[in-house]
């Protein structure tokens, strides 16, 4: 397949997988909104990272990729669900976040980075989107270590990092418009919703 075809394609993978808001939209809106873009758009970059970590292991061979994550299911969801939990009673507790901070200088980038990272990498759903995604746009050649898998890995962490850089910017946009009040009422939202994605990644395990 022509390079530049296989990097485009891996851009539409990324940026499909990404587009859904989950708990790593939540919490990127949420750092637009109390820290700025830039603080959204880094956070957001560590689930681009995980998203490009599944492309890769995916292109080498979805089946024995399905294989290993059905065997693992209770684990990863256990561990994400946990996180996901504890960081909404987290958000949940925040006190209200001033919006009038400069933009770009919220504290805690690389917390936030990790955590994305660790939301995507223990959510099963990622890998089985990655594989959706994979299927619905046909063969891609015979999978291997070289150049044509690193330019769709690449391809994959560019789409899923553009998703991020637009919604960092849109939310990025309306945060002139949150109060203090408003802020402190996001987060509650927020939270709210974090501990909901807990709850049901744990509560799928009694299933």
């Amino acid at each position: 397949m022509d390079p530049v075809i296989l990097y485009l394609r891996g851009i539409a993978i990324g940026f499909a997988i990404a587009a859904p808001i989950g708990p790593v939209g939540i919490l990127c809106i949420r750092k637009a909104l109390a820290d700025g873009r830039l603080a959204a758009f880094v956070a957001g970059l560590g689930a681009a990272l995980a998203d490009s970590l599944f492309g890769a292991v995916a292109a080498f061979g979805i089946g024995a990729v399905m294989s290993f994550i059905d065997g693992q299911m209770v684990v990863l969801k256990m561990v994400g669900g946990v996180f996901m939990l504890g960081l909404g009673v987290h958000t949940w507790r925040s006190a209200a976040l001033s919006v009038e901070a400069e933009p770009g200088r919220g504290p805690g980038m690389a917390r936030d980075f990790l955590s994305t990272f660790a939301i995507t990498i223990t959510n099963p759903g990622t890998i089985f989107g990655v594989a959706g995604v994979f299927a619905a746009l046909g063969p891609m050649g015979k999978p291997g270590i070289g150049l044509p898998t690193g330019l769709l890995v690449a391809g994959i962490f560019s789409g899923s990092a553009l998703w991020w850089l637009t919604l960092s910017a849109l939310a990025s946009a309306a945060r002139n418009r949150f109060t203090p009040e408003r802020m402190r009422l996001f987060n509650h939202l927020s939270g709210a919703m974090l501990m909901v994605f807990g709850a049901a990644a744990l509560g799928s395990l009694l299933l």
